[in-house]
């Protein structure tokens, strides 16, 4: 386990959802950690982060909870235990327009990404059940090995993807922001160096990848709708894109209303870009976690690009 990688806190803020409001849990005690980051103890996290959600969350929360849109319906829920995270993205009535605001996605570092990620960090970011658990999912869902055709964007790439021991396809694109990490990473054919938070232009073509994968990253991405229709821009009709997420992050640099909130609602966070960006079909969520409780958790969120007819 990458264990400098601080764990997302559980909320006392209520949050939304598509589902009743339940009680809120009890705070889930850090985890110990190594800090990451010089000069920096790691007991001034929960101080130093940011102490509200963004106002785009509580608009959303308020006017789901205030408004007879829905038939009276109570929107409002705290972050709900994971056994519930199949469940979260299942009949989700979306509000007519994306409720989040830009204050949601600012960083407490927001300090330029290319500096950061300047050296590279040959570490895993979860730990070993938690990639096995993955590995296994990507075994399952992903193209056999060799399929004639077949593309992958590994998005914010590093020196592993995680992909099956051996997996091979003719086309295997990462892109990241540290080119000896990407270097390093054998499963791939060639790879990018990007800032999607500075350009979230996707240097692609359309309709050209049948997998877009993205592994515990989809927490920094600052301008998510935008790469979600860039996503959905170049995925070809049918292709599936496969966002997987646990609750360690480099807590600087992921977004406010990631930091705010629970496992549960991030589940439903990943969800909205899908839903928002538009052109793939409803998404769905996976818990994966192999052994919840003692490691890791790991979920999925995933989606495929709407058919033409």
């Amino acid at each position: 386990m990458a264990s400098y990688l601080q764990p997302t806190p559980h909320p006392s803020a209520r949050i939304l959802a598509g589902v009743r409001s339940l009680p809120p849990p009890p705070t889930a005690p850090l985890l110990p950690t190594r800090n990451a980051f010089a000069g920096r103890k790691a007991a001034a996290f929960r101080p130093a982060r940011r102490f509200v959600l963004g106002l785009g969350a509580s608009f959303w929360a308020q006017s789901m909870a205030t408004s007879g849109a829905f038939g009276g319906k109570s929107f409002l829920a705290s972050a709900r235990p994971s056994s519930n995270v199949e469940q979260v993205l299942k009949n989700v009535e979306w509000p007519e327009q994306f409720p989040f605001k830009e204050e949601d996605f600012q960083r407490f570092d927001e300090s330029s990404d290319s500096q950061f990620y300047e050296a590279p960090r040959f570490v895993t970011h979860i730990d070993d059940p938690a990639i096995a658990a993955l590995t296994k999912f990507y075994s399952k869902v992903l193209p056999p090995s060799n399929s004639p055709g077949v593309s992958i964007l590994d998005m914010c790439s590093s020196w592993i993807s995680h992909y099956p021991a051996g997996y091979k396809q003719e086309r295997i694109v990462g892109m990241g922001m540290n080119e000896e990490e990407l270097k390093r990473n054998l499963v791939l054919t060639e790879y990018i160096i990007q800032d999607l938070n500075v350009n979230p232009k996707l240097p692609f073509e359309d309709n050209s990848f049948d997998v877009i994968t993205n592994v515990v990253s989809v927490d920094y991405l600052s301008k998510p709708l935008d790469v979600f229709k860039e996503m959905s821009r170049i995925l070809k009709p049918g292709g599936q894109a496969i966002m997987s997420f646990s609750n360690r992050c480099f807590w600087t640099k992921a977004i406010s209303i990631w930091t705010s909130t629970g496992d549960t609602d991030h589940v439903l966070i990943v969800g909205s870009y899908f839903h928002y960006a538009g052109g793939f079909e409803p998404p769905q969520a996976v818990d994966i976690s192999p052994n919840p409780g003692q490691s890791d958790p790991m979920y999925i969120v995933y989606s495929r690009k709407a058919s033409t007819t």
